[in-house]
Parts: C-alpha cells; sequence; structure tokens
C-alpha cells in the first residue's frame, strides 16, 4: 500500500499555512476598506457650527503644528503642563481661541474670566504664539478636534524637541480590527479541529485494511515524539536563525548608539532643582543662560547671577551656603556638562533660539518639571536632519528671506522648511 499523500501532518500544516495566508489578505482588505472609508469620511467633512475646517490637508498641517510647537505642554486628552484640549472650541469660540493662542498674557493681563481663572490654576503664562497666521491656528484646531472625535488613543504620548511623538490614531477602528482578528482566529481553530478528526477518521479506516505491509503499518501507528521534533534540522535551523537575527539586532542596536548619552543626569556640586526655580517660580531660562540668544553657547550661570536673588533671598540651606563659599573664596563652581556635542559638530544657540524662535524645550524637554536636569533628546546627526526636515520657517517680517520665499514659492507649493535653505548641507555643520 502507498502512503497517505504527504502524510496526514504535513497536509495539516499545509492547508493552515494555506488559510492562514488567504485570512491575512482578507484582513489586510478589510483594514484598507475601512481606512478608506474613515479618509473619505474625513475629506468630506467641512467647518461645522464650530467655523473649525475639518478637511484632511487642515488636520494634517493642523498635526504637524501642534507636535512641534504645541505637544510640549499640552495633550487632547489629559494634562501635561497645560490643560487637556479635548473640546476647546466649547469652552470659548474660535475667534477668542486665536487671540488668546497668539497673545495668552495680554488677555490675562486684560481680566478677562476665562483666562484669569487658566493662569490662576496653572500658575504661569503660555507664551505667546504670535508667529502664527489665524489658518495656522484653525488648522491646529483641527487637528484637536479630530483627535477629539477619535478618542484617546491606546498609547498616546507626547512630542518634544522635533521628535514625533505621536498618538497612535489610526483610521481604522481598533474594536473592529479586534473583532476581525478574534474572528480569524476562532475559524483557524475549527479548520485545525476538522483536519484533526479526518486525519483520525481516515487512519482508522486505512488501518482496518487487511493487506497492509509491516512499513505501512508502522507509518500509520507512529506517534508524536517532541524529541524528534527538537533534534531535527529543521527546528535546529530555525532555532538559529532566530537566535542570530536577534543577536544581530542587539549589535546593530548598540553600535547606533554608542556616543548616544540620552538620560545622562550627572550629581551636580550643587543640588539645583530646575522644577524650583523655572517651574515654581517661573524664571525665564534665559536670564541665567544669558548667552542663548546671541552666542553660539547658552553659557552655563555663574555665582554672581545666583547672587543676584539670593542677595536678598537668604537661607540656611547648604546648597546656598556652597554658592556664598564660591563668592568669598573667589573660585567658579564646578558644575558638570551635561549636553555634550562631538567637536566635530557645529551648533549655535543664537541661530536656533534668536532666529530661528525655537523654545528651549523643543531640544531640552521639560526642563521646568526637572529636579535634576537629564539629557532630554538624543542630539544625534539624524535627530538634527529630522528636525530640518520638518521645521518650517518663520520668515514673516523678515526681509532676507523675501527673496528666498519667492523663488521657492515659484517652485513648490510646501511650506519653505530648513532643508530648503540649506539646512541639509554638511559645511553648515561640519567645516
Amino acid at each position: 500500500m502507498n502512503k497517505p499523500l504527504f502524510g496526514a501532518k504535513t497536509a495539516l500544516f499545509s492547508v493552515f499555512l494555506i488559510f492562514s495566508s488567504v485570512f491575512a489578505v482578507i484582513a489586510q482588505d478589510e483594514a484598507a476598506d475601512a481606512g478608506d472609508t474613515t479618509q473619505e469620511a474625513t475629506a468630506e467633512a467641512s467647518a461645522d457650527d464650530s467655523g473649525i475646517p475639518m478637511d484632511a490637508e487642515m488636520i494634517s498641517q493642523g498635526a504637524e503644528l501642534f507636535k512641534g510647537n504645541c505637544a510640549q505642554c499640552h495633550a487632547v486628552h489629559e494634562k501635561v503642563v497645560g490643560p487637556a484640549l479635548k473640546n476647546v472650541w466649547e469652552r470659548q469660540p474660535v475667534p477668542w481661541l486665536i487671540n488668546f493662542i497668539k497673545y495668552p498674557q495680554k488677555v490675562i493681563d486684560s481680566g478677562d474670566p476665562y483666562a484669569v481663572a487658566l493662569y490662576e490654576e496653572y500658575n504661569q503664562y503660555m507664551p505667546n504664539h504670535d508667529f502664527f497666521s489665524d489658518e495656522e491656528i484653525l488648522s491646529i484646531l483641527s487637528y484637536v478636534k479630530d483627535e477629539t472625535e477619535k478618542g484617546p488613543a491606546v498609547a498616546e504620548t507626547t512630542v518634544v524637541g522635533g521628535e514625533t511623538v505621536a498618538a497612535t490614531g489610526a483610521g481604522v477602528n481598533s474594536d473592529l480590527l479586534l473583532a476581525i482578528i478574534v474572528g480569524l482566529v476562532l475559524i483557524l481553530i475549527i479548520l485545525v479541529i476538522v483536519m484533526v478528526l479526518l486525519a483520525s477518521v481516515l487512519t482508522k479506516y486505512i488501518k482496518q485494511e487487511q493487506d497492509l505491509s509491516e512499513e505501512d503499518q508502522d507509518y500509520l501507528n507512529q506517534k508524536f515524539s517532541l524529541s524528534s521534533v527538537i533534534k531535527s534540522p529543521a527546528f535546529t535551523g530555525i532555532v538559529t536563525f532566530v537566535f542570530v537575527a536577534i543577536v544581530a539586532k542587539a549589535t546593530v542596536d548598540g553600535l547606533f548608539s554608542i556616543g548616544v548619552q540620552q538620560g545622562y543626569a550627572p550629581d551636580q556640586p550643587i543640588k539645583f532643582s530646575h522644577k524650583l526655580h523655572a517651574g515654581y517660580y517661573e524664571i525665564d531660562c534665559k536670564y541665567c543662560h544669558t548667552g542663548v540668544e546671541k552666542s553660539k553657547n547658552a553659557n552655563i550661570p555663574s555665582a554672581n547671577i545666583c547672587m543676584n536673588c539670593h542677595n536678598a533671598i537668604k537661607t540656611t540651606s547648604p546648597e546656598i551656603q556652597k554658592i556664598y563659599a564660591a563668592i568669598e573664596n573667589n573660585e567658579p563652581i564646578q558644575w558638570v556638562r551635561i549636553h555634550n556635542l562631538p567637536d566635530l559638530a557645529y551648533f549655535n544657540h543664537a541661530q536656533h533660539v534668536r532666529v530661528g524662535g525655537l523654545e528651549c524645550e523643543s531640544c531640552h524637554g521639560e526642563i521646568k518639571e526637572m529636579e535634576v536636569v537629564q539629557q532630554h533628546s538624543t542630539l544625534t546627526m539624524g535627530w538634527c536632519i529630522d528636525c530640518h526636515r520638518k521645521t518650517e520657517l518663520n520668515t514673516r517680517g523678515n526681509e532676507y528671506y523675501d527673496k528666498l520665499v519667492q523663488m521657492h514659492e515659484a517652485s513648490s507649493k510646501q511650506p519653505m522648511r530648513v532643508e530648503d535653505i540649506g539646512g541639509l548641507e554638511c559645511a553648515k555643520c561640519h567645516y
């Protein structure tokens, strides 16, 4: 008698693979259909009674602006430094929101009840965003409204420093995908059970044959052996491949992390709390780091800058006594540098802060929340290049850019970004 075609176990495995592939294609089609439906619905949406446009282009523009300028302090569904922005258009009309986003301190100082209440609750001013046009603020509100309607994402995060730290907001309903996956798993389980039953029935039927050879009998009576599977060349090959792949990935990741000091937070000679000074007392970063707008270096404050306040604010704190001792002995405080770029890289704080208008938090993270300052961003070349590719130039009111803007608009409909004015040229940072 001939052996069963392929063997019962091989046939089962083949059928399982075939059905897995078919169901994977079905799941992809379902996801694509759901995504297309969501995109069509978004594209057809227009400004509603709130006055916020909801077309896909505005939402996309707003997402980029929000992540680059707002996400350091705000999230849609939860409080960060500032309030959660869910349904913000229902709290105040859109014109009020535009004016407040541009000139928050001015609105608060005018005595507006809602603005004053916000200030009293969060005890700090939001920076002016007068560099935004009304249309750009509307696009940010479009993004906020879109995220509000989607609901909180499973892994919603905050973006800091030009790196996108975005919500999982996919266009496909997660409940629908979960239902599809569960359904496919159940179908596969049922198919496997059916095939096992079929193999069992066929085996019993074949065993009833009287003219089976001894070899056929042995083949039909064979039992599953875990030790045989483990010792098989196929299993050994798979395990070896997985092991090599994991080691190779770990090696590559380790090579990419050489020189990256993200999270580095050394002990300082004086326990200085940025959360207390920059957060609670709202001391501007530029007051202590005086060179940030006019020099390549932000510079570390000298002890006499500390004494501008502590001449009047005297305490018995042993950390403050260290400052007094440094002044009396005419010795500099030996602060430990945290952010170290390689010597081959040139970075100019004034170019980014004064000209580019970047906030300190864009690169250094939420300094106002740090008791001990640490390196927040990777500060790698890829991180800088990614920022240059995404950051739009603020050219309003600067005649230097007029000709460049004119030339750019003649050849592109996209906003002019740092990369468009040579931001990716090697000699800009390496010379």
